[in-house]
């Protein structure tokens, strides 16, 4: 319209802030779903020592409150994991494996021109993606091998209606954390290689002298 003042484009409302994870809370995350990547019916026999290894380090640290030690053995695990010597796990466990990126410019990454808090409630939206498809991998796993899931389903059901909403509510993490927090005294020890024992020489003969 002639003659009316300019107006600014109204600002599109910021993301919630992004809260820090706490410690324990970032490992348990990991924690049980890569124990349920070693339990999967895609590893014949039993596990190498590199792949258990790992996990059970990861395991000792948690129980010791060593949420720094146990995020570190998951590391190494999710190196592992991504070696091409052992067979392709499906998803949702692939999520676990570490992500190598090809390298390439800024500006091929559809990203790189977003706010840095836009860019980060991105990246939390995508990891909550993330731990509601783990979640509901773990949870059919348990289910079809006879572990108790009675509980864990009403809570996987109500994060995924949380998740349904608009960014990362926090209630989602609360149903998770607890579906997480309940399967894990669940869950066997993965099978592991028996180490064989040496085998005894034989016993030495004496030569009787003619």
């Amino acid at each position: 319209m002639p003659g009316a003042p300019n107006r600014p484009p109204e600002a599109a409302p910021a993301p919630p802030p992004v809260v820090a994870v706490p410690p324990e809370r970032k490992a348990l995350r990991r924690l049980v779903p890569s124990h349920v990547a070693l339990l999967i019916d895609t590893w014949k026999g039993p596990l190498s020592p590199d792949l258990l290894n790992p996990l059970e380090k990861a395991e000792a640290a948690y129980a010791a409150s060593d949420f720094s030690g146990a995020s570190a053995a998951l590391d190494v695990l999710s190196v592992r994991l991504a070696e091409p010597r052992w067979p392709s796990i499906p998803e949702p466990f692939r999520l676990l494996k570490v992500q190598i990126f090809a390298p390439m410019p800024p500006a091929w990454d559809p990203d790189h021109a977003l706010p840095a808090p836009e860019k980060e409630a991105r990246r939390a939206r995508k990891e909550a993606e993330g731990q509601l498809a783990l979640a509901t991998g773990c949870v059919a796993w348990a289910s079809q091998h006879g572990i108790s899931t009675g509980d864990l389903a009403p809570l996987l059901e109500s994060a995924r209606s949380e998740l349904a909403q608009e960014g990362v509510p926090s209630a989602f993490y609360e149903r998770i954390d607890a579906l997480w927090s309940a399967l894990r005294p669940r869950l066997p020890r993965p099978k592991s290689a028996v180490a064989r024992a040496p085998v005894a020489p034989p016993p030495e003969t004496e030569v009787e002298e003619a």
